[in-house]
This record gives C-alpha cells, structure tokens and sequence, in this order.
C-alpha cells in the first residue's frame, strides 16, 4: 500500500553496495519514492536500483553527513526515511510509518535497529534498541556535517517509532576489524595514551558485564572486545 498523505521517500546512500541494495529496496517499495546518490560505485549496485525502480544519483563522496543532506535534497517529498544498504524494513514497521505520517505528532521520529552479527541478533550489549532519527520531515531538519557517526538535527523533540528495523551489521569477524578500523580513522581522537589504555578495559566490562554481553555467549564476548579493540585504535591513530 503506497503513501497517500504526506508522501514519503526512502532515501539510500550507496557505493558498491550490490549484496544489499535490492532487499533494500523491496523493503522500501511501499513509499512513494526510492532515491539512491552513489559515489561511485563499480558493481551493479545502480543497475540493480535502477531495475527495481529506484531513482538513481550519483554524487562524490562528502563524508557520511553531507552526503546524507545531499540525498534528502534531491528527494520529492518533505517527509524522508533514509535507510542505509544493509538496512531492512520490517513489514510492522513500514504499517507503523503509514499509519504515522497519516498524522504526524512530531517533526522527526526515532527508529530502532535490531542489529545481526555474524548471523544472530543481537539485543545485549548495549545494541538494542539502537535508536536513530531516520524519519523526518526534511524542511525541519538535517544531519550533522561530520564524517561518521552523523545524526539529524531536528528544530524541535523528535518522537519514538514502536517498531524497528533491522541491520545486517556484520556476515563476519573480518568485515567488523575492517570497517571499525575504517571508522576509528575517521573519528579518531586527540592523542591520549591514558585513555589509550584504560579506556578499552572499560568499554570491554560496560558492554560484556554492564550491558550484558555474557548472554549471548561467544557473540557477545567477541562483540565486546572489537569494540574495545575500536576503542583502543581511536586514541592511537594521532599518536
């Protein structure tokens, strides 16, 4: 069932992103529009978009922030879902966006992720409900110009979406070490060598004790300690 009232578009940043885009997609297909700005992609990823009937940009690459203003930009409608590649949109969800945007109560709403690693989901260690402002009315708001771990800045309180999403985050151990060490460059620190050192024992025993890791076994053991490991190269890429 498509958007009659406040006409939605999905919106999808992308570069070579052909494992993911078209569930992404099929999962999108209930808005009025899906919108894809690729930098430079050299798979299929637009062929595949374009197939699926997506509107397809390209744009060089911004930094995760701007770019993510970019695409909303060239959307249709005021009223945006942006959705990343390894994104899905659960049918609970999409009934629940419908039936928001029939008569929305808030500028902007938060979205949950249930988070998959290496093939299970995860709710511990601090991953869930993982809440992020994904829709949004776009004349009243928009992302924060960093590099990554950008976020939308809304005029006014943003409200909570009920059901979430979910994000095929990691298929494996290599793909986490490569893609944390990429983001651990592009947020890395002010060189600290105490934080350097205490800080990843801390976010190991937050994430594993506090956040209750330890339930989910040998996912949540491993989980933690990347994520210390993550902690560790954002204070020594400035040493």
């Amino acid at each position: 069932m498509k958007i009659n009232k406040n006409n939605l578009s999905v919106v999808i940043i992308t570069k070579n992103e052909e494992r993911f885009i078209g569930d992404a997609i099929k999962s999108s297909q209930f808005a009025n529009e899906v919108l894809i700005l690729d930098s430079g992609s050299t798979d299929n990823t637009c062929k595949i978009a374009e197939k699926l009937g997506a509107k397809v940009y390209t744009n060089e690459w911004l930094g995760f922030g701007l770019q993510k203003n970019a695409a909303v930009k060239l959307a249709s409608n005021d009223w945006v879902f942006v959705l990343d590649s390894d994104e899905r949109i659960t049918f609970k969800l999409r009934e629940e966006i419908i039936k928001t945007l029939e008569n929305p109560k808030a500028d902007g709403y938060f979205t949950g992720r249930l988070n998959n690693f290496f093939g299970k989901n995860i709710k511990t260690c601090g991953l869930y409900p993982d809440y992020s402002v994904r829709l949004f009315n776009r004349c009243k708001g928009s992302f924060s110009k960093v590099n990554v771990h950008e976020s939308v800045q809304l005029q006014s309180k943003p409200s909570y979406l009920k059901n979430h999403m979910i994000h095929l985050a990691y298929d494996s151990i290599d793909e986490f070490i490569q893609k944390q060490n990429r983001y651990s460059t592009l947020n890395s620190k002010k060189k600290n060598i105490f934080k350097a050192v205490l800080n990843p024992y801390w976010t190991f025993f937050k994430l594993f004790i506090i956040k209750r890791g330890f339930l989910d076994g040998w996912h949540g053991f491993v989980i933690s300690k990347l994520y210390a490991q993550y902690t560790f190269w954002k204070y020594i890429k400035n040493l």
